[in-house]
């Protein structure tokens, strides 16, 4: 922000913004000075942010922010003099002194004198405590007495040239930032501050930009036809003047000839115009990229930015625990989008949190497990494959599969023949179920069954991915994969249905090229080979859900897309290339669009879906295992698409599901199927349903389980939810209405007319 822009701010806004830096340094500082008590560099630097923070609060007539950080710096000055040594019990008194200063900055102007005629005993005590720290027995020789504390602070800044009033509180916002990130070496770089929404006016103008700038080409390709016409011009009149033959007038020629030497000097301006338009369509356009590319980088914020907080987090939460851990946080100058930054930072703070409360063990178990009493979770940023890669590390036990077993089969989410079957990697993925929490008993910290899931969608939120590497007995790491911007993506562009559609690169695994003949069908299902490995194919127009007409091919264009644990081709018509998108999100009144994350512009201003990965590798899943297949060689018949009802049918068995879906097929309804539990869920977070069907016997999740979270889900709690068993036990039947179930009923009826009149009762005719 320049400063001609403060004139748009309050004092007191001032005063607040400067507060945000100066008690980011303090924070940091503190941290670093509780390992290293005597580092001088350290004691001067909060010395002067809190010499500062008191001087903003002076002129803006916050008392007792005056008050407590005038003690602040008497500590600091204590500190650096040596008369007092910094513990950690003085530590955790000015950390809670800076935690006060900030919940004051917080107040509305207009709210601090109440606040402070209400709450003085609170700075009251903040002083006094400061004071003890100050009033301390010597820990080593006192040095000669120096000069009065006051004297030497005042002396110190009095040799700086004084600002005005106004700039005094202006100024000081630059220091408090170059401060807080010189111990990630970025020297004396001034930081600039930008109001967020005049940011994304101007990213959105320079995407304009570029796209107009664009537009120049098809002009220039315009004005070559011409030219070439022109040329084709002047070869028939030459043509015309060589074979003239006897008997043309002297007139004749010479009027030719003039028309010869017109066109010839129209030809030579339409060149020199149209290099120079060439020139300026190339300036203009590398203009437009530089100003596209810097505005996008002033976006940019180091990793350093969004952890800030962390150290004292993992510090208080260990000490209140009873461990010790250590924070190691790596990759801190990694640049990263000021939106991703900013929405990185819950799921960061609870996979710390658990890997301090579940990860690390007490120090007392470490010991005896011959490791170091103090644990060490480290955090590293780092780019790669044009994603931003965060990793959670800690060194702890590791996650207790045997418990974790334990944990599924208690909750009734599969069997225990299918749980023993499952490798750890599968058992992992348990985790980030709803409500699943493997601890018994519910503390201030954990236990409440909230957590993982909600990483989980907040990472798929931002088109990224969270998954698991367990090592027993050595610790968990958790590795987050996201995009290194929300405004800019690097797509894969390709044709399907004669519409052009854009996959994030950093999803795409593989292009392919396969044969006809290399395609395989089994089972109603179509595969090609991959490395070894089968790769099952479904068409794009039939994953979109789109009408075309597929031609005759002898070989067919494929996009290689995967989750955690398979991998699946998208047939397309071709391939376009390899584009930067400027990124535009959905209007939210149109709510989740299935498989569309985002939209864009093409070159000639065309819009532009660009695809939700998960959700078409979810779309894909459902496909193959329905055995639905349209055949991705031979044309296909276009199918009017009518305004259907959609049922979701959830069972484990192949042939029930077969059965449900013809028989609601048959009566008109659109049906998706789901193999279990989990896979039902996680169709119902993506699609749109006016039913399920739901199994109860299954592995992973149960139907009970299933019914229980549509019920708790604000969004889906209205979905009707039908019950179907073969047992017919009273018990199950009971178990499924208490969860929230909306009908019960016996696979034995699907022979009659039972089930469609159930279906009808809760949802209607299968067309709207």
């Amino acid at each position: 922000m320049s400063n001609g822009s403060y004139s748009d701010m309050s004092m007191f806004d001032l005063f607040r913004m400067e507060a945000e830096g100066q008690l980011a340094a303090l924070g940091q500082g503190l941290l670093v000075l509780e390992k290293d008590p005597t580092n001088e560099r350290e004691l001067e630097a909060l010395m002067r942010a809190s010499h500062s923070l008191k001087g903003a609060a002076r002129m803006v007539g916050v008392e007792p922010v005056v008050q407590v950080a005038h003690v602040m710096e008497d500590v600091f000055v204590a500190a650096q003099h040596q008369k007092i040594i910094l513990s950690s019990p003085a530590i955790d008194v000015l950390l809670r002194a800076t935690d006060l200063i900030e919940s004051i900055a917080g107040l509305a102007e207009a709210d601090i004198e109440g606040w402070f005629s209400h709450n003085k005993a609170q700075v009251d005590g903040a002083v006094g405590e400061l004071e003890q720290i100050v009033s301390a027995e010597p820990v080593a020789p006192a040095p000669p007495a120096p000069p009065a504390a006051e004297e030497h602070r005042d002396a110190e800044v009095a040799e700086m040239p004084a600002p005005s009033a106004a700039e005094d509180v202006a100024t000081a916002v630059e220091a408090p930032a170059v401060k807080t990130v010189a111990s990630a070496g970025r020297g004396d770089e001034r930081m600039l501050r930008i109001n967020a929404e005049r940011m994304s006016r101007i990213l959105g103008v320079s995407g304009e930009m570029l796209v107009e700038s664009r537009r120049l080409s098809s002009f220039s390709d315009s004005l070559m036809f011409l030219k070439r016409r022109q040329n084709e011009l002047m070869e028939h009149l030459e043509g015309l003047l060589n074979n003239q033959g006897y008997g043309t007038t002297a007139d004749m020629d010479v009027e030719l000839r003039a028309l010869q030497k017109k066109l010839d000097a129209c030809r030579q301006l339409l060149g020199h115009q149209l290099a120079s338009l060439d020139e300026y369509d190339r300036r203009n356009s590398n203009l437009s990229n530089t100003l596209y590319h810097e505005v996008t980088g002033s976006r940019m914020q180091p990793f350093a930015e969004g952890t800030a907080g962390l150290e004292r987090m993992v510090r208080d939460l260990s000490r209140r625990l009873g461990k010790e851990v250590e924070l190691d946080i790596r990759g801190k100058e990694t640049l990263v989008d000021r939106d991703v930054l900013e929405k990185i930072k819950a799921p960061l703070n609870h996979l710390l949190r658990n890997a301090v409360d579940h990860g690390v063990e007490m120090p007392q178990q470490r010991l005896a497990a011959g490791k170091p009493a103090q644990a060490k979770v480290v955090v590293a940023a780092s780019h790669g494959g044009g994603l931003l890669r965060v990793s959670i590390r800690d060194d702890g036990a590791g996650i207790d599969l045997d418990r974790l077993r334990k944990k599924i089969a208690d909750k009734g989410l599969s069997t225990p023949s299918v749980i023993e079957s499952l490798s750890d990697d599968e058992l992992v993925e348990f985790l980030f179920l709803p409500d699943f929490s493997t601890r018994d008993e519910v503390t201030e910290t954990s236990g409440r069954g909230v957590g993982l899931d909600v990483v989980h969608d907040m990472m798929r939120a931002l088109g990224g991915t969270v998954s698991v590497e367990n090592h027993p007995g050595l610790g968990v790491k958790f590795i987050l994969q996201l995009p290194l911007s929300l405004s800019v993506l690097s797509a894969l562009l390709v044709e399907i249905a004669d519409e052009p559609y854009a996959f994030p690169l950093s999803r795409v695994d593989r292009l392919l090229s396969v044969p006809g003949e290399a395609i395989k069908v089994m089972d109603g299902r179509q595969y090609c080979e991959l490395d070894g490995e089968l790769i099952g194919l479904a068409s794009g127009p039939q994953v979109l859900g789109l009408e075309h007409a597929w031609v005759a091919r002898d070989e067919v264009s494929v996009v290689v897309l995967s989750d955690r644990l398979d991998q699946y081709g998208v047939v397309v018509d071709r391939f376009l290339g390899q584009r930067q998108l400027s990124v535009q999100p959905l209007d939210p009144r149109l709510g989740k669009v299935q498989d569309v994350s985002a939209t864009s512009l093409m070159e000639d201003g065309s819009p532009l879906l660009i695809l939700d990965v998960d959700d078409v590798v979810r779309s894909i899943d459902h496909i193959i295992k329905g055995g639905r297949l349209s055949s991705v060689l031979y044309e296909q018949q276009k199918q009017q698409r009518q305004r259907t009802k959609r049922v979701l049918i959830v069972d484990d068995s192949l042939t029930v599901r077969e059965v449900e879906r013809d028989l609601l097929e048959s009566y008109g309804y659109v049906v998706e199927t789901a193999v279990d539990g989990v896979d039902g869920w996680n169709a119902l977070r993506s699609g749109d349903y006016q039913l399920v069907v739901s199994d109860v016997d299954m592995p992973r999740m149960n139907g009970i389980e299933l019914v229980r979270a549509i019920k708790q889900d604000p969004q889906l709690r209205s979905l009707p939810v039908m019950i179907v068993s073969y047992k017919d036990r009273a018990e199950d039947r009971q178990r499924g209405l208490e969860a929230g179930a909306d009908y019960y009923l016996a696979k034995g009826s699907f022979h009659d007319d039972t089930l469609i009149e159930a279906v009808v009762d809760l949802i209607g005719e299968a067309r709207a």
